[in-house]
């Protein structure tokens, strides 16, 4: 069924870590931030530089970052409340130099000029979207047992349910719950990629379910070992959960040295010799080594110091974009498609998942925003199987994804070079789903649900402004 912590927290018997154990806001902070805004960030591979980052991609409270100048395989993540993003022109106020980032692809004496050229016109989130980061607890409350959301380091576009396993000083062991120790890992407990139980509910962002491969026991930590206050976050957990169902990972489960088969809770006092059997689940296997995994690219966290964030960037293969510099550099042509909040989302999308996404796409590559567009369709879907099933395996163009039947699907969209075929393809993908009159080269107005589909007229085709 779907994953809820309320019955998730019953079944195991399991304690919530209690809201002021983690370096994370009480309220979470809004996320106003659009896809292409361009902001400061610290360079996660070299945390002494400040680069220019653009905005790639967007889940709940959190930003999916490229630094612009750098290739598409070192994404990173950061909470909008994070110390480590600033607005366009802090550094220069306080006295640092803008760098290039690590491996930037062109020669280090073209980066003036680049600068000016990636800043020339660009979007800049504005300085009141930006957010102060929370203060640190003053000292490691956590306990082992204790359950609360994570980061996935290795897919970092992942949170998912966790488990405290052991507690070291100012270290914390975390043990993600139905898999095993692969994907475990130490941080600080002020790390910002750990959350409270009922986070992602609240900021919209999307919990996996636990993994299947090991039994997730019950706690054996009687309730008085523990701070008992509730988190101030545990209240709203019910709703929002639901959708995720269905959305497993596919995962090596891979071998690492140490421990295969754990179970997630390390039992404070020798356990009945009974030991607990994994359950047997048909062997599903992931990528091969080398592959890449195409994952979520749009709506859809995060790396640096170990106090703050996950040291290893996000490395999934992912369409470039602005922020990248393709061979053709900047003759591009590039469109910008527009998003009608009050039409009609039909049957299939969910209105306030939609009312949810940047009020355009782009400017950016014709491509791009095509991928952009459609998986934002995919993304706001009650089935994200039925949008799929609409598409055709194309050739050239970027890449989609979606989740369903436990599965991860990829598929490549058609080469697209102008705002046209943008506009064609997304309205015959719109007629499928019932929603038509969603997208536009123009801005909506507040009556546009008034417009019915077939004033999608000749009009709407004409090659919009080039940026």
């Amino acid at each position: 069924g779907h994953f809820t912590w309320e019955k998730y927290l019953k079944e195991t018997c399991a304690i919530p870590a209690p809201a002021h154990c983690f370096k994370q806001s009480y309220t979470p902070p809004a996320n106003e931030f659009k896809i292409s805004m361009k902001l400061e960030a610290q360079d996660p591979r070299n945390t002494t530089s400040t680069c220019i980052a653009t905005v790639v991609g967007l889940t709940g409270a959190r930003l999916r970052l490229r630094l612009d100048g750098s290739d598409n395989k070192n994404d990173f993540w950061r909470l909008v409340d994070s110390a480590e993003i600033q607005p366009i022109g802090n550094c220069e106020k306080n006295g640092g130099m803008l760098q290039p980032p690590l491996g930037f692809r062109l020669n280090a004496s073209s980066w003036p000029m680049f600068l000016l050229k990636t800043l020339n016109g660009a979007e800049m989130a504005p300085v009141r979207i930006f957010h102060k980061e929370p203060p640190s607890p003053s000292q490691n409350f956590f306990k082992t047992g204790m359950k609360l959301e994570a980061v996935d380091r290795k897919n970092p576009h992942f949170i998912c349910p966790a488990t405290i396993g052991e507690v070291r000083g100012s270290e914390v062991l975390i043990t993600f719950d139905g898999w095993r120790g692969a994907f475990d890992y130490w941080c600080r407990y002020d790390s910002r990629d750990i959350f409270p139980v009922g986070w992602c509910s609240l900021t919209g962002d999307n919990l996996q379910p636990p993994g299947t491969k090991v039994v997730i026991p019950k706690s054996p930590l009687p309730a008085s070992e523990v701070n008992s206050e509730k988190p101030s976050m545990h209240s709203s957990t019910k709703a929002g959960l639901g959708h995720q169902q269905g959305q497993q990972r596919r995962r090596k489960t891979g071998k690492k040295r140490g421990r295969t088969t754990k179970t997630l809770i390390h039992h404070p006092m020798p356990t009945p010799s009974k030991s607990v059997e994994p359950l047997k689940f048909p062997r599903k296997r992931g990528p091969k080594p080398g592959s890449k995994r195409k994952p979520r690219t749009l709506l859809s966290p995060a790396p640096t110091s170990p106090t703050t964030s996950t040291p290893e960037p996000d490395t999934s293969t992912v369409p470039q974009d602005a922020a990248t510099i393709p061979s053709s550099a900047m003759q591009a042509p590039t469109v910008c498609i527009y998003l009608n909040k009050n039409g009609s989302t039909g049957p299939h999308l969910d209105k306030k998942k939609v009312q949810q996404l940047p009020d355009h796409f782009g400017p950016a590559r014709a491509s791009v925003v095509l991928q952009q567009a459609v998986q934002a369709c995919i993304d706001c879907a009650y089935h994200q199987k039925t949008v799929f099933s609409f598409l055709k395996q194309g050739h050239g163009g970027e890449v989609i994804s979606a989740v369903f039947d436990r599965e991860q699907h990829t598929l490549n969209l058609p080469a697209v070079n102008s705002i046209t075929y943008v506009l064609r393809f997304l309205e015959k993908l719109c007629h499928n789903l019932r929603s038509d009159n969603l997208f536009g080269n123009q801005p909506f107005t507040q009556n546009s649900h008034m417009q019915r589909s077939h004033q999608y007229d000749h009009d709407r085709y004409l090659p919009g402004r080039s940026w």
